[in-house]
């Protein structure tokens, strides 16, 4: 696990930008923390960074549940938000939004992974936000599970 101390907004983006080139279609990030923790900031500083614009609309997929996007090279970035999902129908609302197939073909940021149960990828990066000793500081814990073990992340 890696731990790192975010200051404010402006350094969850920066981090954001560090881990965007290192990664690809197929990777599956779970952005764990509490309401207001950050998981939709860093989700919308992470798409603008691979989308390479820091205009990109990124609305919280809240309500919708799935955001879809395209990176210039053509990569898909489905962001998920599981928080509306009843904790004991989630599972069979996820089959039917359709995360399984995008597990596969796209990058893919999943809010309030929890909701997940079984459905929970073995491959996986999780990032937990958490609030830390002022109101804009979080600590950010980085923990990859399965394959994604054998990456080391350059975030210097």
């Amino acid at each position: 696990m890696t731990t790192i101390t975010i200051k404010d907004e402006q350094e969850t983006a920066a981090l954001a930008q560090k881990l965007a080139p290192q990664l690809a279609a197929g990777d599956v990030i779970l952005l764990n923390g509490t309401l207001g923790a950050g998981k939709t900031a860093f989700a919308r500083a992470l798409i603008r960074a691979l989308c390479r614009d820091a205009d990109t609309v990124v609305p919280s997929p809240t309500f919708t549940l799935v955001q879809h996007y395209e990176t210039p090279d053509g990569m898909a970035i489905h962001h998920y938000d599981l928080y509306r999902l009843p904790e004991t129908e989630a599972e069979d609302e996820i089959i039917e939004i359709g995360l399984e197939e995008s597990l596969s073909d796209a990058l893919t940021l999943i809010e309030w992974p929890e909701r997940l149960g079984y459905l929970t990828p073995k491959n996986r990066v999780e990032i937990t936000l958490k609030h830390g000793h002022n109101e804009n500081e979080r600590i950010a814990e980085i923990t990859s599970f399965g394959q994604s073990t054998n990456r080391k992340w350059i975030l210097e």
